[in-house]
């Protein structure tokens, strides 16, 4: 479904409609469930998955993760993660 809601919707073209490539999968742990969380290269977060899901096993093949998320640079990311969560946390750096 569109989202112009019966409305033409404008288009943007050029560098300006390009996105910024997704460089971080993270695997954490939340409300006992695990999440795949991808962030841009600024620690962004653009989207949250089940971390179950195939898509999230093709991502991080061949990858091998950094363990935990503690450091500074993650604190506003996953501001709402617990230390303990964070520490056991897997960090993917995904390949541009």
């Amino acid at each position: 479904m569109e989202r112009g809601f019966g409305q033409p919707v404008a288009t943007v073209r050029g560098a300006e409609a390009r996105r910024q490539p997704v460089r971080y999968l993270v695997i954490i742990e939340g409300g006992g469930t695990m999440l795949a969380q991808l962030f841009l290269a600024t620690r962004e977060r653009v989207e949250e998955i089940d971390a179950s899901t195939e898509e999230v096993a093709v991502m991080t093949r061949g990858l091998t993760p950094a363990r935990g998320a503690g450091g500074p640079e993650w604190d506003v990311a996953l501001a709402g993660h617990s230390a303990a969560e964070r520490a056991a946390a897997r960090v993917y750096t995904l390949d541009l």
